[in-house]
């Protein structure tokens, strides 16, 4: 009976789809006198739909004159508003136009949903009033965001650490980086507080505490071959990055040649992340299928999701010595009856030079047997040729990714799968050459 299980829950999930479309055909046809309203009307070009009433305690406003000059604008379905009861995360494909560049696709963030945005909101004027409603912008003044005033020099670990994933363990340096890199300041370049305005730091603050998605992103740039989605801006709460591609999702029934290349992409992203010259090491503590997309030019995996990277500085690690700091860290595997869920300490991750996180995430959660998502369950790599999957290696190394055997086997794992992935997708490449 359990064998069936999977097929069972996929033709649920085509059911559930099947009446997802015919009720927003109905959706549809009630809201018809609306239609031609939206599609008239460029709402991000209204103040108060993108937040910017609410500035300071928002995201930014580098972007403001391209929203008020009505560069950017929502595709066409985005433009339906009570469509938006569907649209939980709030996140908008739209056009953005440049004269000399002409359209192109960019994807617009709340950074929450609307709770979530309704909530910080909330606490923003308890914190300053001991009410749950005020005046936001007279709030903002009177909490710890505008309490690090110009005066001090830098922003230091002691004042934000534990805000948010971003920050759990920040070090001086990461920080100096986050502060140099900020984007919605025209004087960026300098890690003093100083040279930001007092509602610039109080932008780049909330960020910090409410989701620190665009620090990442500004942080550790694609311009300089980092694996994440390009940050271009933003006006009031909406913030802007650039289109990458359709979801990972999207090539989970891909030919066995393209699964591969991107699963060996993938095993990169988590060697790239975990080791590199800067020693910043960017743990991934959400992986699921949603949170990368491929480019459909290059073929590119990109991280599209960031709000859940916890930064560890490797130079401070060892410069501190904590306890056990030169013991590999291995991640415990652990049976779970959610979608995409991940067992980790984050103290650990905090403590220790050698991780093996972003490995165990990837293998665990998109390419090996145990990977479930949407109701199907096999990962990226399920279902290969005959000869691979009879030779039993591939399979080896993906449980031992996932669920070692031994001791540290997990790192040697990931190495050889990487080795394995790369030999299979050269293969592939000379075979389709021929």
């Amino acid at each position: 009976m359990l064998r069936f299980l999977p097929l069972k829950l996929g033709r649920l999930y085509r059911c559930l789809k099947l009446l997802l479309v015919v009720g927003l055909f109905v959706i549809l046809l009630m809201n018809t006198h609306n239609l031609f309203a939206s599609f008239q009307k460029n709402e991000l070009t209204d103040r108060r739909f993108i937040n910017l009433n609410k500035c300071p305690a928002c995201f930014g406003t580098s972007w403001c004159r391209k929203f008020m000059n009505g560069q950017v604008s929502f595709e066409t379905w985005g433009r339906l508003r009570f469509l938006d009861v569907f649209n939980v995360k709030n996140v908008y494909f739209a056009q953005y136009g440049e004269p000399r560049e002409g359209t192109r696709r960019v994807v617009l963030k709340r950074l929450g949903s609307n709770q979530e945005l309704a909530e910080i909101d909330q606490k923003i004027c308890k914190r300053a009033t001991g009410r749950p409603r005020c005046d936001l912008i007279q709030a903002m003044y009177k909490t710890e965001f505008a309490r690090i005033n110009g005066d001090v020099r830098l922003l230091t670990p002691e004042v934000v650490e534990g805000w948010s994933d971003l920050v759990h363990c920040p070090s001086q340096r990461l920080l100096d980086r986050v502060v140099r890199r900020y984007a919605e300041t025209k004087d960026s370049g300098s890690f003093l507080l100083k040279n930001l305005k007092d509602t610039e730091r109080m932008q780049l603050l909330m960020t910090l505490a409410f989701n620190p998605e665009p620090l990442v992103l500004q942080s550790f740039p694609s311009d300089e071959g980092w694996p994440f989605a390009k940050y271009l801006g933003a006006c009031g709460r909406m913030v802007a990055v650039n289109y990458v591609g359709e979801e990972l999702w999207s090539f989970y029934n891909a030919p066995w040649e393209k699964r591969v290349d991107l699963a060996r992409q993938l095993m990169d992203i988590a060697e790239q992340l975990t080791n590199n010259d800067f020693e910043f090491a960017l743990y991934l503590l959400d992986v699921s299928f949603d949170n990368f997309a491929v480019g459909p030019r290059d073929g590119k995996v990109i991280v599209v999701d960031a709000e859940n990277v916890l930064v560890a500085d490797k130079r401070l690690i060892k410069q501190n010595k904590p306890e056990n700091y030169d013991v590999w860290y291995e991640s415990r595997f652990e049976e779970c009856d959610r979608e995409a869920c991940l067992s980790f300490s984050k103290d650990s991750l905090c403590s220790r030079v050698t991780v093996d996180h972003n490995y165990y995430a990837v293998c665990q959660n998109l390419l090996s047997r145990y990977a479930t998502w949407r109701g199907t369950t096999g990962g990226l790599l399920h279902d290969p040729p005959a000869h691979i999957a009879k030779d039993k290696q591939l399979e080896s190394l993906l449980d031992e990714c996932t669920k070692p055997k031994k001791r540290y086997g997990r790192f040697q794992a990931a190495k050889e799968l990487r080795e394995y992935l790369t030999q299979l997708a050269a293969a592939s490449s000379s075979a389709a050459a021929r």
